[in-house]
């Protein structure tokens, strides 16, 4: 077998076999090609599995995104993607080639960390992959929707202002790029979108062209700050794709435009971050039901010592990390050394704070999993009394990372 990499004349291959290992059927692509996922492959990135006969059996993508870490630190990432193999060749040694081949070409490039979204959960974590953001649906029936007056002042709770504006997704694509890329620059977990992405119309809703009504709230200036991306099915049910705020005044004005709107039995958010204070608002607490609460983004280091003191904290300390990656047959001992929130990450040969395994120093690497979690379940060894806890504080962010964008 031979992994090799792809160029845009192999696009079609490329685009065939993925779908052959999903057995599925290609999409019509737009007039101008676009529309369709494949519309932003970064066709020199990818890799294709032959068979020594020259069948394509594999395929493996990789996208150029940047992601934001806890403190606002905005650095490059590759978003693995397109990962299947044939059915006919499952089990024989495939996938874990091709993942080898991949992370040796990340580091090639100078890359320290990845990211994917996992269609298996039970797949990546032998390739170093943990789940490091959340995300849940929170259904709200029409009749239980009212939004409670809050009972103390804050960020929320302040008087309404500004205006929200109802457009087509064919008439707000400059807005809706804009005001994501300032959401995301100071959301930990937040992935980019590259323009190419909003010209290419690839992905979902509302980066593809799918007919979708766009609520633009706008401050007080007549600037925007805020969108939510929703549709209205044939059973009354309103879904809001994403609603994307600069602050949670905007996204409680949001929430009320969409709950509020006429003709609807219920309104569906896809997606919500983890302990998003949306449900407290309702005047009946129960009103929001939650389902669908899974993983989403999955992180791999693939330099510890660089993606650790790449990322902001809110404490200082230090701890000793020992780190084992099976998977590149790797082992190091790492002491983590944190003062002022800028941290220094050098090799020792103290005695371990913490013993992990790589996935599960993705897991918490964006501060969504407590250590003490992973120490409880039995991921973590606390080698000393306190060890847990500091690590939970030190790993912590400023807030639940979250990410939205599917690719």
């Amino acid at each position: 077998m031979e992994i090799r990499s792809t160029t845009d004349q192999d696009l079609d291959v490329f685009v065939d076999t993925l779908h052959a290992a999903f057995g599925r059927f290609r999409e019509t692509p737009g007039e101008d090609g676009g529309g369709v996922f494949w519309s932003a492959f970064e066709m020199e990135r990818n890799l294709l599995a032959m068979t020594a006969d020259g069948r394509p059996v594999g395929t493996a993508g990789a996208y150029s995104f940047e992601l934001t870490l806890p403190g606002e630190t905005v650095v490059p990432t590759s978003g693995v993607t397109g990962v299947g193999v044939l059915p006919s060749h499952r089990r024989q040694g495939v996938l874990t080639a091709m993942m080898r081949h991949q992370l040796t070409d990340l580091r090639a490039r100078g890359e320290y960390l990845s990211v994917l979204l996992a269609a298996e959960a039970v797949i990546y974590r032998r390739f170093g992959y943990g789940p490091a953001t959340y995300t849940a649906r929170l259904t709200v029936p029409r009749h239980r929707a009212a939004l409670a007056l809050p009972r103390a002042r804050g960020a929320a709770d302040a008087p309404a202002t500004g205006s929200i504006e109802v457009l087509r997704r064919a008439e707000c694509g400059e807005i809706l790029e804009e005001v994501y890329d300032r959401y995301r620059r100071a959301q930990p977990g937040a992935l980019s979108r590259p323009h190419r992405w909003w010209t290419s119309g690839a992905g979902q809703p509302p980066i593809a062209p799918a007919p979708r009504y766009i609520a633009v709230h706008r401050d007080t200036d007549g600037v925007p700050d805020g969108y939510a991306s929703y549709s209205l099915g044939e059973s009354q049910t309103l879904t809001v794709d994403e609603t994307i705020a600069t602050d949670d005044a905007v996204y409680t004005a949001l929430a009320r435009y969409l709950l509020g709107h006429d003709l609807v039995t219920q309104v569906v958010f896809k997606h919500v971050p983890t302990g998003h204070p949306l449900r407290w608002q309702f005047e009946d607490f129960r009103a929001g039901e939650v389902s669908g609460d899974t993983d989403w983004l999955w992180v791999r280091l693939l330099d510890v010592p660089r993606a650790l003191t790449a990322r902001g904290y809110f404490m200082d300390g230090e701890l000793v990390l020992d780190v084992d990656d099976p998977f590149l047959g790797e082992h190091g001992r790492h002491l983590l050394t944190v003062r002022d929130g800028k941290a220094e990450c050098l090799p020792t040969d103290r005695e371990p704070d913490l013993s992990l395994d790589v996935s599960d120093l993705g897991s918490i690497y964006l501060g969504g999993t407590a250590p003490s979690t992973l120490v409880r379940a039995g991921h973590i060894r606390a080698h000393r009394p306190g060890a847990a806890a500091l690590a939970d504080a030190l790993f912590g962010a400023e807030r639940s990372p979250h990410c939205l964008h599917w690719f």
